[in-house]
């Protein structure tokens, strides 16, 4: 039997409120929670271009991971882990700014750091960059170049812009910055010590009542995050070639090369069946490298979105 994906879900649960289906995941207001269910869907350049089985249960379990090796740096959304393609979160008022750190210049989205440096920018708000760096050279530091979140398409941001936008007050922007810088810099100690390379990531937060800041959405995921492995980053980058992506930049670059997602909207080559499993099998060794544990995806038997209904009910009424 050939593996299942999950593509869109319609679900309607007790006590719903309402439903947003995300690039990736479809999110269930549950009044004072959120159900996150994560799909198959690989999303890039702002469209949904294939399906990988069992991604959306990887993504699941990896930031499930992360959140529990984070909590002792910051307080997280979760509630509990109904189903392997869902997360139950409390309800905060959410930032609306994606906090993007990164460690490397790199990147093939017209937002990416690489991009922008190529184009000539050098100067970032609160950083500037000397002339001479080459695509995935290291950077001194992490850095921190946010981006909009709400927008149809992400825009970047300096953090003199996203105050004075009024997107966040200068007091929780400090606040932001050093917890993403923090939790940026324990992931790359944690992550070379598995034999990888947390290159760049993105974090979301919300604040509660209290105006504390509290980590939600998703963290240190293979779509959130780029991963390359230490062993072979030397050497590709002596020989000018691309790193070993084990995250969605892999099928990015794939797509890059065939056309220009900018330009061609419509004519996205189709992704041989080959590349999605190996794309598959990038994402099960991360987990697999920085938790310790064998991935074993759910029975392909079993049909996924009625699983999912079953074992959310299961989770609503014991709570």
């Amino acid at each position: 039997m050939s593996e299942r994906v999950i593509d869109s879900t319609d679900f309607h649960f007790p006590k719903q409120e309402a439903v947003y289906h995300g690039k990736v995941r479809d999110v269930y207001d549950m009044g004072e929670s959120l159900l996150f269910v994560a799909s198959d869907r690989y999303s890039a350049f702002d469209r949904n271009l294939a399906l990988v089985p069992h991604k959306g249960e990887i993504l699941t379990a990896t930031s499930k991971w992360w959140f529990e090796q984070t909590a002792p740096i910051i307080k997280n959304h979760i509630i509990d882990y109904p189903d392997p393609n869902v997360a139950r979160g409390k309800k905060y008022k959410v930032v609306p700014i994606e906090m993007v750190v990164r460690g490397f210049i790199t990147g093939v989205t017209n937002t990416s750091l690489w991009h922008t440096y190529s184009e000539g920018q050098r100067d970032y708000g609160d950083f500037t960059l000397p002339d001479g760096l080459n695509k995935n050279d290291p950077l001194p530091h992490p850095v921190l170049t946010p981006t909009t979140k709400f927008e149809k398409h992400d825009r970047n941001l300096t953090p003199s812009e996203a105050v004075a936008e009024g997107l966040v007050d200068a007091a929780i922007w400090e606040k932001l910055q050093k917890v993403a810088v923090e939790l940026f810099t324990f992931g790359q100690k944690v992550a070379a010590e598995k034999g990888l390379i947390l290159v760049d990531t993105k974090y979301e937060f919300g604040t509660d009542d209290a105006g504390n800041i509290v980590l939600i959405d998703e963290i240190h995921t293979q779509d959130s995050s780029r991963y390359w492995l230490s062993e072979s980053y030397q050497a590709s980058l002596a020989a000018g070639k691309e790193p070993d992506n084990y995250d969605k930049e892999f099928l990015r670059i794939w797509y890059k090369e065939r056309f220009d997602p900018y330009v061609d909207a419509d004519q996205a080559p189709e992704v041989p069946a080959n590349v999605i499993e190996e794309l598959k099998n990038r994402y099960v060794y991360v987990y697999e490298q920085l938790t310790g544990q064998k991935f074993v995806p759910t029975d392909d038997a079993i049909n996924p979105l009625e699983r999912i209904e079953t074992n959310v009910l299961k989770a609503l009424e014991r709570s």
